[in-house]
């Protein structure tokens, strides 16, 4: 794994050979022909898969040491590298360093990347994560990139591994419930139409459980439930499927195949399911390469 104090953010340097409309920043939005704009799966052809954050909250000012989230954290720097994202770590980043970082990746240029994801690992509440000093709005992580101009049109993805109250959520029984296995070039001068697209739109914000609810951080060897089951999925099927059918194979694998038992009566069989919120217009496929 990359070295856990890396903190470069700079989302690509290399001189641009877009055509797209460049920004007073210098950066240039992406040009997209009709046929692709209209196509149902986002563009992948791009110089680099995408850009990958993964900010992860161990040790905490006023909260214990968070357990299991240095496997949490190994799975998911492996499963982007192989896809082939390039992959960014900020372990134990205080509240206001993680805003810092936040803002300087969404304001680099993404012209030679297809995508951007943000892993965020720590203690959270019902819309905040929290540094290791104080929380962050979740939004503080997400509306940046909205103005990002070099990612107009492209997969912006969001996965928060974080516990909302300390609730814990019930289940019922049902019989044998079972999860599922398994160019511009080439455009005449003057024809490229110019499409508005909304600022909401291309986003995925993934949680490791409902609002309200909490998330349980799993066996110290083998991290979360959400971040276990997104890893094996991702591992089985990220080159075959598109993001949402795996986030509800995800969904299938924490509903199903996790539980908690305890001692104490009140804890007893209790279960997770995660929450995706899709603002995606089209599929997100990580095609190999």
């Amino acid at each position: 794994m990359a070295d856990s104090g890396q903190d470069s953010v700079d989302a690509g340097s290399e001189p641009s050979t877009s055509t797209g409309h460049v920004t007073p920043g210098g950066i240039q939005t992406p040009v997209y022909t009709g046929e692709e704009f209209q196509d149902r799966t986002y563009r992948m052809n791009s110089e680099k898969r995408g850009l990958a954050i993964i900010f992860d909250n161990k040790k905490f000012k006023n909260k214990p040491t968070r357990t299991g989230t240095d496997k949490d954290a190994g799975k998911m720097y492996q499963r982007f590298m192989e896809l082939g994202f390039t992959v960014n770590m900020h372990p134990n980043k205080k509240a206001s360093e993680m805003k810092s970082i936040i803002k300087k990746v969404a304001a680099s240029d993404f012209t030679s990347y297809d995508c951007f994801a943000c892993v965020i690992l720590s203690y959270g509440e019902e819309g905040l994560v929290y540094g290791t000093d104080e929380p962050v709005q979740i939004e503080d992580f997400v509306d940046p990139f909205k103005k990002t101009p070099s990612l107009a049109g492209k997969p912006k993805l969001f996965f928060i591994q974080a516990c909302d109250r300390e609730e814990p959520e019930g289940g019922d029984d049902v019989n044998d419930a079972m999860c599922v296995a398994e160019s511009v070039a080439d455009a005449p001068s003057g024809s490229l139409e110019t499409h508005i697209i909304p600022k909401e739109a291309d986003i995925l914000i993934a949680h490791s459980t409902v609002p309200g609810y909490f998330s349980w951080q799993g066996h110290r060897q083998r991290g979360s439930w959400f971040i276990q089951a997104f890893c094996d999925v991702l591992k089985k099927f990220g080159t075959k499927e598109d993001l949402l059918n795996m986030m509800q194979r995800v969904n299938c694998k924490v509903a199903y195949e996790f539980e908690f038992n305890a001692k104490f009566e009140f804890l007893e069989r209790n279960k997770q399911l995660p929450c995706i919120t899709s603002m995606l217009t089209k599929e997100v496929r990580f095609y190999s390469k």
